[in-house]
């Protein structure tokens, strides 16, 4: 299976009509139809590293000041306490260990809805451990590789450059980018397509426009996953490229 990261964006998204979501739909038509969904979001951070393992996992509205329409919406696909065993016993370095309480978070849901909207795919997530540095998260995708041949599509899912701190909230729908978001995006680009990984991963040490792009680290770290997940040979093509508000990104990546 190929290997995604999805700009989820605003949990709007999840019900408006719109070019991101339009290019989710086009993402999911284009692949095989996966076995089961891993995703890695941006809304689950825990002490530790975990996998959602119940049977039916619940729909989560994490977010606060939306439409109730929004928190209406229900995602009702199957959980798979078999593929959190199976991860469970596949990953080496660090123990993952088996959630029963959290569910699917917007970073899931809003997306993955659009995809496969009849939510008869099995869909688990896994959480980023707060205490493990970004080489580690890198190399932990690394040992989720063997899924890909097994018929599981892998997702992160977050924002490549996601600074609500400095969002233009006059212009929510506008895209286009500050400079710092523009130069920062255009290298996340370049170092993505030339495969320098170890820039991505020390994203700390690449200036002022990383740091405002990234000034916390959730919404990167599942594009780190993704990184990790490819193969020699493989190539990265972009979709849903475009800045939002002045200092969020929506671009999305397929690893084929």
């Amino acid at each position: 299976m190929p290997a995604l990261f999805l700009g989820h964006g605003s949990p709007m998204n999840a019900i408006e009509e719109n070019q991101f979501v339009q290019g989710f739909r086009a993402t999911g038509r284009e692949l095989q139809r996966p076995a089961a969904i891993l995703c890695i979001s941006a809304h689950w951070e825990t002490k530790g590293t975990w996998v959602t393992a119940m049977e039916s996992p619940r729909t989560i509205h994490d977010f606060g000041g939306f439409p109730p329409v929004l928190y209406d919406q229900q995602y009702p696909a199957p959980g798979s306490p078999r593929l959190a065993e199976f991860i469970s016993e596949t990953v080496l370095t660090t123990t993952v260990q088996h959630d029963h309480s959290w569910g699917l978070d917007h970073g899931a849901w809003s997306v993955i809805k659009h995809m496969y909207p009849q939510a008869d795919i099995p869909v688990i997530q896994m959480s980023l451990d707060v205490n493990k540095s970004p080489k580690e998260h890198y190399d932990l995708a690394k040992e989720l590789q063997v899924l890909r041949n097994r018929g599981i599509l892998i997702v992160g899912s977050g924002n490549m450059v996601h600074n609500l701190r400095r969002v233009d909230w006059n212009r929510l729908n506008d895209t286009y980018g500050y400079d710092w978001a523009e130069e920062a995006s255009e290298k996340m680009k370049r170092f993505i397509a030339t495969r320098d990984h170890k820039a991505m991963i020390d994203f700390h040490k690449q200036g002022s426009a990383f740091d405002l792009a990234i000034p916390t680290p959730e919404h990167y770290l599942p594009l780190l996953y993704t990184l990790g997940l490819q193969g020699a040979g493989e190539q990265t093509t972009l979709f849903n490229d475009q800045y939002l508000a002045g200092s969020l990104t929506m671009t999305s990546v397929k690893i084929t």
